[in-house]
């Protein structure tokens, strides 16, 4: 699997070809998007910048985007990412797995603003959540890592920082959309299967992929 990319486009080939594409190495002998393009390409602020491409892929519905495993940013192609859906989230919703004590009280509160407005970027998240505050800075950054491990939400794509005359003014800012709403939007297929089916569909496809076991090892502990 020595893949090597330099455009938007061969990477979108990739995605699509391995399924899963962690930003930066997480399995053995498997791609990311960091060993597979250039070092002198990233935060070149080009068009073959993969710093820009990771919120491009979700942006365009090309793929899901989020610290899905591990706390680790993962892109997840249209065709595995039902799959991961089923593997990783929950049949019950976000507010029935808080009252059974499975959800933290910052989780359900970020997650309800996000369903009230899709879309909403960092910046405007954390001061409708109320947690501007430094010392609630690291609470709000897990919340949202918590919702992304459990495909409650995705990161949609990116907000511009603009002034008051429409140019761009200081750093972009992620955006992030309950997954319910990014995948109808994108036209991402419902699945009706179980957990264990969804696993063994994963497993199958890496296997066919993959000609290192400590690979599919490595992923199927993830997954399970």
């Amino acid at each position: 699997m020595d893949y090597k990319v330099k455009t938007y486009e061969e990477a979108v080939k990739v995605v699509e070809e391995v399924g899963l594409l962690p930003l930066a190495p997480l399995i053995p002998d498997f791609p990311s998007l960091n060993s597979i393009t250039l070092e002198e390409a990233w935060h070149s602020g080009t068009e073959f910048d993969p710093w820009n491409w990771r919120t491009k892929f979700s942006a365009d519905g090309v793929a899901g985007y989020g610290k899905f495993m591990k706390k680790k940013s993962i892109l997840v192609s249209r065709q595995l990412l039902p799959y991961v859906k089923k593997v990783l989230g929950y049949n019950d919703s976000v507010e029935e797995r808080y009252y059974n004590g499975n959800v933290s009280k910052e989780a359900l509160h970020l997650f309800r603003i996000i369903s009230l407005q899709e879309g909403i970027d960092t910046r405007a998240l954390r001061t409708k959540a109320d947690m501007r505050e430094k010392e609630k800075k690291k609470i709000f950054e897990n919340a949202l890592v918590e919702l992304q491990g459990t495909m409650d939400i995705v990161i949609s794509g990116i907000q511009e920082k603009t002034d008051e005359n429409g140019e761009k003014n200081g750093w972009s800012s992620t955006s992030f959309e309950t997954y319910d709403s990014w995948a109808k939007r994108n036209q991402i297929e419902l699945i009706e299967i179980n957990r264990e089916e969804a696993i063994d569909y994963l497993l199958t496809h890496f296997k066919n992929i993959c000609t290192n076991e400590t690979s599919v090892k490595k992923l199927e502990k993830i997954l399970v």
